[in-house]
């Protein structure tokens, strides 16, 4: 009896590990592994009238998990901030296919309108696309909190435009937050870019 008793608990233990690895840790290990978060994974690098450096930006980036850019007090020209969606050693890389995803996750706060440029790879797939006009769309003011906007690939169209031709999600390559017009002192803070691939 005593015996059997004990049968019965090792089985109940067995089967009690075995529910919780199951169903505790392999499914959230699974999804976990399939977001991108570019703020945490890729380096980040800026152009134009801005205070910080890239060395600044990625120093905090690495710190803090939250990229910030703040315009300097005569900004002359557009600020430019962009990121790899796959890391690479430069402000340039292969380009990545993220058809498996429907769209990207941004938490933000600005206190200025942004637009966001998809740019695509080149067609020798070795590294992006630069200069003319980009699928885009606009991440609006929102300078007083932080908020999360999921932006389906389908609203990325070329200049912004509604008919404007759409994103090639097979062959991206990097963001660029742009704002066109900087006053001194605006700001543009990112705590996540969210990619599910």
């Amino acid at each position: 009896m005593r015996n059997q008793k004990q049968v019965s608990i090792h089985l109940f233990l067995l089967l009690y590990v075995s529910c919780c690895f199951l169903f505790g840790f392999s499914p959230k290990e699974n999804k976990q592994e399939s977001i991108l978060n570019l703020v945490k994974n890729s380096t980040w690098y800026i152009a134009g009238p801005a205070v910080e450096n890239q060395e600044t930006i990625n120093k905090v980036r690495l710190e803090n998990d939250i990229v910030k850019v703040t315009a300097n007090e005569n900004p002359k020209g557009e600020i430019e901030l962009n990121v790899m969606i796959t890391p690479s050693d430069s402000n340039d890389g292969k380009p990545t296919n993220v058809s498996k995803s429907k769209f990207v996750s941004i938490t933000y706060k600005s206190s200025h309108l942004i637009k966001l440029q998809a740019r695509e790879g080149n067609e020798n797939g070795t590294g992006c696309l630069h200069g003319g006009s980009h699928p885009r769309v606009d991440l609006k003011p929102s300078p007083k909190k932080f908020i999360t906007v999921k932006i389906p690939w389908t609203n990325f169209r070329q200049d912004g435009l509604s008919n404007g031709r759409l994103l090639n999600i097979h062959n991206l390559c990097k963001f660029n937050f742009v704002n066109y017009k900087p006053v001194a002192g605006t700001t543009l803070e990112i705590k996540s870019v969210l990619i599910q691939n």
